[in-house]
């Protein structure tokens, strides 16, 4: 199916190894989250691809469907809709995380942290944080609390001196969006460019994703999905700056938030990191890093921890049947997410509007379960007992 560094294409099931009654039913299977009672999303982006064959990549719903009227969101009218097109950008949340992992990894592989390299701690660059290593801030081991608020801070050197002042928690796992922010800034310290520069120069340069960055330009917002309703930032319905009260209070670039992109640009990415590195002609990562990434660092450390450089590992909750020891992704807080798993070179793309116009809308994991769970049963041919009737290569 792919070679080494293979690039994505449109193909057919068959072409990729897949069932192909499976893989009709992967928009089905996510389409009834737009409507109900309690709909999980205004509407989605999804792509499907195995060994680098793209088998479904389709848009459904709306990519803005509430607007404010007299202080309140109101539904708009079906004529200033914006329906949802395969291009459209999302805010990916927490799925920046990745980006900034692999710009810490990069960063070691051109020497630029130092001998120690991931292990270095981050307050060689960052004055006044504790002696973590970079590593930890990866893989959620490096003691800094969730989240804080950042909004009654002055300035971007207040808002780190806040983190950097929080004690430390117990030692073990602890999904940490300051402990991204702490590796975001101690990269742009080290390589002394701004984190965005830095993404673009190490990554989404060289895989040439088009549509992906921080700060879109307001020339892009026309093709950009709105997020939530947020009075209290002064904003109303946000569309085109990061949704991440945070993130947004930090100027856009963060490193745990910020990042805007597409599908096919993500699967990109995915698809990188499956090909051991490599795309096409471009270089991300040497295949031993991507290796390493892709490994649990967090061995031991309780069910849900499973964690790489900046990926999660198999997750059942939100990864559905997809999940396995092999699967990497992660998922974003306003209903997105990656997932693929080298074992069997599948990749799958989700993206939804799941804030849009509250965050009252639940997890959205049903919604990412449904059609990976297709995309599973597509892979063992749709046998429901998990064994493969020889179709899935």
């Amino acid at each position: 199916m792919s070679g080494a560094a293979a690039g994505l294409r449109y193909g057919e099931a068959a072409e990729a190894g897949l069932d192909a009654g499976r893989v009709a039913r992967l928009v089905p299977a996510a389409e009834p989250f737009l409507a109900g009672p309690e709909p999980s999303a205004a509407g989605f982006v999804l792509l499907a691809a195995r060994g680098g064959v793209i088998v479904e990549h389709a848009a459904r719903g709306w990519a803005v469907a509430f607007g404010e009227r007299d202080g309140r969101t109101v539904p708009l009218p079906a004529a200033e809709r914006v329906p949802m097109a395969r291009d459209t950008v999302f805010d990916v949340a927490s799925l920046s995380k990745v980006f900034t992992a692999v710009v810490v990894v990069a960063l070691a592989e051109r020497g630029l942290l130092g001998p120690l390299g991931l292990d270095a701690p981050v307050s060689r660059w960052l004055a006044g944080f504790p002696a973590v290593p970079l590593r930890d801030l990866l893989t959620h081991t490096g003691r800094f609390e969730p989240e804080m608020d950042l909004g009654p801070f002055a300035g971007r050197a207040e808002r780190l001196a806040a983190i950097a002042a929080r004690p430390p928690g117990p030692p073990g796992y602890r999904y940490s969006d300051l402990g991204l922010i702490a590796a975001g800034a101690a990269a742009e310290a080290a390589a002394d460019r701004p984190l965005d520069r830095l993404v673009a120069e190490l990554v989404t340069g060289p895989l040439e994703m088009h549509d992906t960055g921080y700060r879109p330009p307001r020339a892009v917002w026309p093709r950009v999905a709105a997020t939530e309703y947020q009075p209290w930032t002064g904003r109303g319905v946000v569309r085109g700056t990061v949704h991440d009260e945070n993130a947004y209070h930090l100027g856009g670039v963060a490193g745990h938030a910020g990042v805007f992109s597409t599908a096919r640009d993500l699967a990109v990415l995915g698809q990188a990191m499956l090909n051991g590195g490599r795309y096409g002609p471009a270089r991300l990562l040497g295949a031993d890093l991507v290796r390493r990434m892709l490994s649990d660092h967090n061995a031991g450390l309780g069910p849900g921890t499973a964690r790489g450089l900046g990926w999660q590992l198999n997750q059942p909750d939100w990864m559905g049947e997809l999940a396995s020891p092999t699967a990497f992704g992660h998922a974003g807080f306003t209903g997105t997410s990656l997932v693929a798993d080298p074992a069997n070179g599948a990749l799958l793309v989700l993206l939804a509007n799941r804030v849009h116009p509250t965050r009252e809308r639940g997890t959205g994991n049903a919604l990412r379960r449904a059609p990976a769970r297709e995309l599973a049963r597509a892979l063992r041919g749709g046998r429901s007992d998990g064994r493969s009737d020889g179709r899935s290569g």
